[in-house]
């Protein structure tokens, strides 16, 4: 090679050093100006979000973050050794990190927290440890780790004072009364308002919330993407001619099922299948009580019932289950022996969504061999 076009190679190659040089330094620049706000909003990006539309993530630099809910409750997340703003947003929660020692009083929160690997910042819950099926969260009440309160409707004040804890996350279960007392008692409060998402993996994705608080937002991601693999799999399948219904009877015999658009429903739907009672409580979440006559006629021809166990007398046989009334064994499904019913965590873990919409899809798969899921089991 000669002298010159090595002259020129070396120069273009000191050339493309410099020039990587100068992106570094003003990428590192910008981060220690950025790590340098202290006591100001500067706006950078909001979090994405594919299904939630309840709660929005804002983050500013220096650390600070803003999240918003659809009841107007606004929390502002403040980084460890960072001052509050002064032009915080108006009635803001201030929550400064490290983020720790709070009250949980829902099940379903509580299972987004253990997921991203935060269980240790909950110290007092509403739940005795007879009442989890989450056994990481059952083990930590019984070695003192998390501490039982009482009742979400009466929950000890004096001990939640002594705890010494300020923030508290509750389901819309709460009564006004028990929010004002917390309140007197120096405890700011958020609901969980996860349950007015319109679809079931939005539920999941109320983890990015908690990683957000938390500073676990990759473990967040993991665990939302991991669902989600869940229906983007399911969706590339041919949709079964199957139909389901979703109900429960309670001890005194009254009847509820899952209205059309309850998010049950629409993982019934998800999965590839057709919820039997699609004009039973149309555009209503939750549950419905239905006269059993009248309930018969709409779902006798259901090819699987999903009966919810841990709310309706918890069957261990099929016999056992149509002696919750006579005119069940009358059903198509429990003469074809598809009834099967939910595992006893089902509504305690929200984190796992897309795991059980996929076991209502293997369910509608299997044949009589398969008498056990991971969320799902078959009364015989």
């Amino acid at each position: 090679m000669k002298k010159s076009a090595i002259l020129k190679t070396l120069s273009m190659l000191i050339a493309v050093i410099m020039l990587l040089s100068v992106f570094v330094s003003c990428d590192s620049g910008e981060n220690k100006a950025d790590e340098g706000v202290d006591g100001t909003l500067v706006f950078d990006h909001s979090m994405e979000l594919k299904y939630a539309k309840c709660f929005s993530v804002d983050y500013y630099k220096g650390g600070y973050k803003v999240i918003k809910l659809i009841d107007d409750t606004t929390i502002l997340v403040v980084p460890e050794g960072k001052s509050v703003p002064a032009e915080k947003p108006e009635n803001a929660i201030v929550l400064q990190q490290p983020v720790s020692n709070i009250l949980v009083s829902s099940t379903p929160v509580t299972s987004l927290i253990n997921a991203i690997g935060a269980l240790d910042t909950i110290s007092l819950t509403t739940y005795d440890a007879d009442s989890w099926y989450i056994n990481d969260v059952k083990q930590a009440i019984l070695d003192g780790k998390i501490t039982y309160i009482g009742d979400y409707k009466a929950p000890d004040y004096e001990m939640i004072t002594a705890a010494g804890t300020t923030f508290a996350f509750f389901s819309t279960m709460l009564t006004d009364d028990v929010k004002e007392q917390l309140n007197n008692i120096g405890v700011d409060v958020v609901l969980d308002q996860s349950a007015q998402e319109d679809h079931p993996l939005a539920r999941v994705e109320w983890a990015k919330l908690y990683g957000a608080i938390f500073n676990k937002e990759e473990n967040a991601e993991a665990v939302f993407n991991a669902q989600d693999k869940y229906i983007d799999e399911l969706s590339k399948l041919e949709k079964t001619d199957k139909t389901v219904v979703m109900f429960y009877i309670t001890s005194k015999g009254v009847l509820y099922a899952r209205n059309a658009d309850d998010y049950m429903a629409k993982m019934i739907n998800l999965a590839g299948g057709e919820y039997i009672l699609s004009d039973v409580g149309v555009g209503e979440t939750g549950t419905a009580k239905m006269e059993m006559e009248a309930f018969f006629d709409k779902a006798k021809d259901a090819d699987y019932i999903v009966y919810i166990w841990s709310m309706g007398g918890k069957p261990e046989t099929l016999e056992a289950f149509t002696e919750r009334a006579e005119i069940l064994a009358d059903m198509k499904a429990v003469k074809e022996g598809n009834v099967w019913c939910t595992t006893p965590d089902y509504f305690q873990i929200q984190n796992t969504i897309g795991s059980m919409i996929n076991d209502i899809r293997l369910m509608m798969d299997a044949d009589s061999s398969v008498d056990e899921l991971t969320y799902l089991f078959r009364l015989k």
